[in-house]
């Protein structure tokens, strides 16, 4: 509602694109429905429209926040779409964002996770961006306060199954020893700042090592890849899987690092060995030569069994 008051007032001045609103009913809470209704009235005055985005179907039994995030943005980026918008904000806040590094810090994230969540991103087509970053939940609230506007708590936020909200309640205790949430805005910024070098530099490398193999595959020069300090080794194996498959892999970035640095463990060893190497990895092949050239192309499809071979004796 803070970010709603805010953009409404940024809407006021002449020539300024027209905003829409949209609330996300993740059809978990009895009173879900009443709450998204209660916003749209809150939009009414403020001559903003406002949609209402339903998350229908069966629910998950498990990881089930973590599969409401990704359906909420499917629905916002969808309508955004659909409403000709070229952006999305976000009430992302301050509080948020230490929570994020928290739980990305307690699950062996690499520095891309560190670095929290981004202030813009691209989804879809449409930038995402988050505005309140660098506020704090407190100074949300007494901006509602000020301004006479009610909002609604999510029950959710403080129920302990969910562990964003154990975390949640580390923060106090956390701030006392002094990592507070200016501190892990700085380290956001600073994870965020050596991502973004590693990333142009491996980038780099990899355009410079790559080939393309007549039959549509990535090679590398296995020899020039081992000289590569390790992190950079790992990012040109990760840059290698997203130019053979087309697009960024979609499951858990954690647990992708986790099967690329054993990968990239198996591959150095297989070069300093002169062994031949064959793996699979989210679709692809990994395979390196005895002549110490890496290739990744998509993974074959697996044959079926032969009726032959499957038939049962008499």
């Amino acid at each position: 509602m803070a970010l709603l008051r805010l953009v409404a007032h940024w809407a006021q001045a002449s020539n300024r694109p027209k905003v829409f609103a949209a609330t996300v009913d993740h059809a978990l809470r009895d009173t879900s429905q009443d709450e998204a209704r209660q916003v749209a009235a809150w939009c009414a005055p403020l001559q903003i429209d406002h949609a209402i985005l339903t998350w229908a179907g069966a629910k998950p039994k498990s990881r089930i926040q973590e599969m409401a995030r990704a359906a909420r943005y499917d629905l916002l980026i969808a309508h955004a779409q659909t409403m000709g918008c070229d952006m999305l904000l976000t009430a992302h806040h301050g509080d948020d964002q230490a929570e994020t590094i928290l739980f990305r810090l307690l699950r062996g994230s690499g520095i891309a996770g560190l670095a929290g969540m981004a202030p813009e991103i691209m989804r879809g087509g449409i930038r995402h961006f988050r505005p309140l970053l660098t506020w704090s939940k407190s100074e949300l609230i007494k901006l509602c306060e000020d301004l006479g506007q009610n909002f609604i708590r999510d029950p959710s936020n403080q129920n302990p199954s969910f562990a964003r909200t154990r975390l949640r309640n580390l923060l106090p205790d956390l701030a006392r020893e002094g990592l507070e949430r200016d501190g892990f805005a700085r380290l956001a910024s600073r994870a965020r700042r050596a991502e973004e070098a590693l990333d142009q530099v491996a980038q780099a490398r990899f355009d410079h090592l790559h080939t393309i193999d007549p039959s549509g595959y990535v090679t590398l020069d296995g020899l020039s890849w081992l000289e590569e300090p390790e992190e950079i080794r790992i990012r040109l194996i990760g840059l290698a899987l997203i130019r053979t498959k087309g697009s960024s892999p979609k499951p858990d970035p954690i647990a992708r690092l986790e099967q690329i640095e054993t990968l990239n463990g198996l591959l150095e060893q297989a070069l300093i060995k002169g062994e031949a190497f064959r793996q699979t990895l989210g679709g692809c092949l990994i395979s390196c030569s005895i002549d110490k050239r890496l290739a990744i192309q998509h993974e074959p499809p697996r044959r079926r069994p032969s009726s032959a071979a499957t038939a049962k004796p008499d």
